[in-house]
């Protein structure tokens, strides 16, 4: 006899349809932290020039359940990174549960007067007991110092910091750490993403300067190159003349 198989259907709950805005419109807190953002992502988006495999948020909400998002009672971190998605996608916010349930891999947090304690004692407590972020760290411009913490056992252990005050993220595999320059003409201390060797990650006007100075380079040599090949040219157009007129002066002995 035929076997018949009997499939069962499988309740998925409706989601509501709720408005999830993607901004408050409060600006943040300095041009510091404006800024400070813009270069993290420029940073890894040239660490991480193929987008297709992580996303890379910044100044972003982010929804993890319905009773949040109808209250409107969470500002997403000001920046964040998730690993394993396809960062192509244009999102106005990060919402989980449209994201198979994924939560950022790596926080960093920018403290100001107004948000260090929001950001040290409840926000730290949602991404280690909800969100589960495998690292969260802070960055304190009042005195340019790190914090960071990593999840083990489901609690975040303080991370050491090495003798350069840098601390390091598994999830990038690069450093963090201070470092004094200018960036979009802004002249300041700022965290920079660190190689394991301890250079800066460059943003995409450094690596684009650092390419042009290259081809420069490369044209002064080749032009002295070509100044020599002319000059040795020039010297054995000299010698072959010196060498005939030689032979001349003998053969007229």
């Amino acid at each position: 006899m035929p076997v018949i198989e009997i499939k069962q259907k499988v309740w998925v709950p409706e989601i509501p349809d709720i408005d999830l805005p993607s901004e408050d419109g409060e600006p943040l807190e300095s041009k510091w932290h404006h800024l400070q953002i813009n270069l993290m992502e420029d940073m890894l988006h040239q660490h991480w020039p193929d987008p297709t495999d992580y996303f890379v948020g910044g100044n972003m909400f982010v929804y993890y359940s319905l009773a949040q998002a109808r209250n409107r009672d969470y500002k997403g971190p000001d920046f964040f990174v998730v690993k394993g998605v396809d960062g192509t996608q244009i999102r106005p916010s990060w919402i989980v549960w449209q994201e198979g349930g994924r939560y950022p891999d790596m926080i960093i947090e920018l403290l100001s007067p107004s948000t260090a304690a929001e950001d040290l004692g409840p926000k730290k407590e949602l991404y280690e007991r909800v969100f589960k972020t495998f690292e969260y760290f802070c960055v304190d411009p009042s005195d340019y110092s790190l914090q960071g913490w990593q999840l083990e056992r489901g609690q975040y252990v303080p991370r050491p910091k090495d003798t350069r005050g840098w601390l390091w993220s598994d999830s990038l595999q690069l450093w963090l750490g201070f470092w004094e320059g200018v960036f979009q003409g802004t002249p300041d201390q700022w965290l920079r993403f660190m190689t394991p060797a301890g250079t800066p990650v460059p943003t995409g006007a450094e690596r684009a300067e650092a390419e042009r100075q290259n081809a420069e380079i490369e044209r002064q040599n080749a032009e002295i190159e070509r100044q020599r090949a002319e000059t040795a040219e020039a010297e054995v157009t000299r010698l072959q003349a010196e060498l005939a007129r030689l032979r001349a002066s003998i053969d007229n002995l």
